[in-house]
């Protein structure tokens, strides 16, 4: 299946993807009411998975039984390759990792430190990159990559002085450090992926098989995933809707249009967006090693945007 998606101006995937930083910067905060609540971590990830892709299936149904319907008259081949599904199998189970490590991480470790090393994607993108297809970065995205990652240890190295980050931050750490090679991997198979696949069909299925492997890990730890409070329901339709619909999407949309490090370097904007949120939500302030991490993170960026004009 071929995408039919037009081309696009020139300045709208910064645009997307700047949106997409704001609402995916809301994830930890609303993951936080959802523990507050006392859903298990994995039923959380789930739910916001499942719940996107529940929202996503109408759009995508519909126009694929008709084609479908078409092609049997025609005597086509299948909708989705061989190849295909196998990606998109290894894109959902690498975002259900993704999630899972993650937000299990807020449970031992501080919004901050959990949110600066889920999102040293760059790096690891980096190496693989010249590992696997030996494609090395210009210069503006090594100095993209470099500042970002200093702002993101500058911003670790903080949080790590304040008393009271996390039950187990070495455990929290670790785990957000995982979850950040998942979604490293997720970003590079969703780039191929997305050349050959319609939007709402990439998302539907990557993130319903995500939402699969997680519902089925949680039942398989015995964990409830259904009875929750109200405050709770209303946290994880929030994720769906508002990190998961918008934010996610923008960056499997952006996908198309720019490299997997780019998307990469933007996700290190989630730090700053968390801080801000944390803020106003719950009044938190920055400590001056933060805002000097922070303000690295935004430099990065820039400079990796400059990369890909």
């Amino acid at each position: 299946m071929s995408s039919s998606e037009r081309p696009v101006p020139r300045g709208l995937p910064f645009v997307v993807l700047g949106v997409g930083l704001l609402a995916i910067s809301f994830g930890a905060i609303l993951a936080r009411y959802a523990q507050a609540a006392q859903i298990p971590s994995l039923a959380v990830a789930a739910w916001r998975l499942g719940l996107a892709a529940l929202l996503v299936t109408p759009l995508v149904l519909l126009p694929w039984l008709g084609r479908a319907g078409a092609l049997r008259r025609q005597g086509s081949g299948p909708l989705l390759t061989r190849r295909q599904l196998g990606l998109a199998l290894a894109a959902g189970l690498c975002l259900a990792a993704h999630f899972g490590t993650w937000i299990t991480s807020l449970e031992y470790t501080s919004v901050a430190s959990s949110a600066s090393l889920v999102t040293t994607n760059p790096l690891w993108i980096g190496i693989a990159s010249f590992l696997l297809f030996r494609e090395l970065p210009n210069r503006f995205l090594l100095a993209g990559i470099g500042l970002s990652l200093l702002g993101s240890l500058l911003i670790f190295i903080s949080d790590s002085q304040q008393a009271g980050s996390g039950a187990n931050p070495m455990l929290g750490n670790g785990l957000a450090i995982v979850g950040s090679w998942c979604f490293s991997a997720y970003l590079m198979i969703g780039r191929r992926l997305r050349a050959s696949l319609t939007l709402t069909l990439y998302i539907w299925l990557a993130y319903g098989i995500a939402a699969l492997f997680l519902f089925g890990a949680t039942a398989a730890l015995d964990q409830p995933l259904l009875d929750f409070s109200s405050l709770g329901w209303l946290a994880l339709v929030g994720m769906a809707l508002g990190p998961q619909l918008v934010g996610h999407t923008s960056y499997n949309w952006a996908l198309k249009h720019v490299s997997p490090s780019f998307v990469a370097v933007v996700t290190l904007g989630e730090p700053v967006g968390c801080a801000l949120m944390a803020y106003l939500f719950f009044g938190e302030t920055l400590a001056p090693l933060q805002s000097v991490g922070f303000g690295l993170l935004l430099v990065g960026i820039y400079l990796a945007a400059r990369s890909e004009r």
